[in-house]
């Protein structure tokens, strides 16, 4: 197992920069935001990926996921999405998808993020949405199992997909290893459930995991661990519990003014959690 920090909370450095940062705080782990500023695939050719392969074997750091929400680039947080009405906005996230499978299989990273869906449309049902998404997936979920790369949707407050029933609901209809969740501790909380349950209900399908805190109101806001309202102790301990070994990223995007002090400041609280629990970093 081991503990990475996201670059998405180092958007006004460079990749190369977050690199060496993330690094020179003790970080054995890196998970690369695939948009702008940092790893957008149509702005990286071969020699660019070589390079930081390069620079990430020198210090030592693992791509514990490939962060594949976000399109700034071409769009926001969560447009184009898998579930838009227009074809050509939805082959836009196909597209990326694909892209970052490719950079995945490059870089010897086990799995990529992508939204669960996306925001509804006005007008849109749920299920329609749910038939898109599943069609989208479809396009993407063969070139997954070719590479060996894993898919990992990443449900979120006010997406398609947020709680622990509806990922079951939509993951029983999947017929492949190669999707799984990205278990957000936090978006759990917000949707109102305990993270340590879901864990437990999902643990299956968990290929990567996020930590960050949230806030007692549950309010959307990625907190530094210990700032707000979240049992991850107890989380963490159920991870243990069922033998959970996979990868954990350190995911504080709204900490881009002063992304090492945030950091460093996770590592002091969270270490002695990890020990507790008995997750071995």
């Amino acid at each position: 197992m081991t503990l990475g920090y996201s670059t998405n909370a180092f958007v006004h450095f460079s990749l190369e920069e977050s690199v060496n940062k993330i690094a020179g705080l003790g970080f054995k782990g890196i998970e690369i935001m695939c948009d702008q500023p940092h790893l957008y695939p149509p702005e990286y050719g071969v020699e660019d990926l070589k390079s930081l392969s390069s620079l990430l074997k020198i210090k030592g750091l693992h791509v514990t996921n490939l962060n594949s929400f976000t399109l700034f680039a071409v769009g926001d947080t969560y447009l184009p999405s898998w579930i838009e009405t227009e074809k050509s906005r939805r082959d836009i996230r196909i597209r990326h998808t694909l892209e970052c499978l490719h950079v995945a299989s490059f870089l010897d990273c086990a799995n990529i993020s992508v939204p669960p869906g996306g925001p509804l449309e006005p007008g849109m049902s749920a299920s329609k949405a749910m038939a898109l998404f599943y069609k989208g997936l479809e396009e993407v979920i063969p070139v997954a199992e070719q590479l060996g790369v894993k898919i990992l949707v990443e449900p979120e407050p006010d997406l398609l997909l947020e709680r622990t029933g509806e990922f079951k609901n939509f993951i029983k209809d999947i017929r492949s290893p190669n999707v799984g969740i990205n278990f957000d501790i936090g978006h759990f909380f917000c949707a109102g459930e305990d993270p340590a349950r879901s864990f437990e209900i999902l643990r299956e399908w968990v290929g990567h995991v996020h930590i960050e805190d949230i806030g007692k109101s549950r309010l959307h806001q990625h907190l530094v661990p210990g700032d707000g309202a979240i049992d991850l102790g107890e989380t963490l301990e159920t991870m243990a519990s069922l033998e959970y070994n996979g990868h954990i990223s350190l995911e504080l995007y709204p900490y881009i003014n002063g992304p090492e002090k945030a950091g460093q400041k996770s590592l002091e609280y969270l270490i002695p959690l990890f020990q507790k629990s008995g997750l071995a970093l």
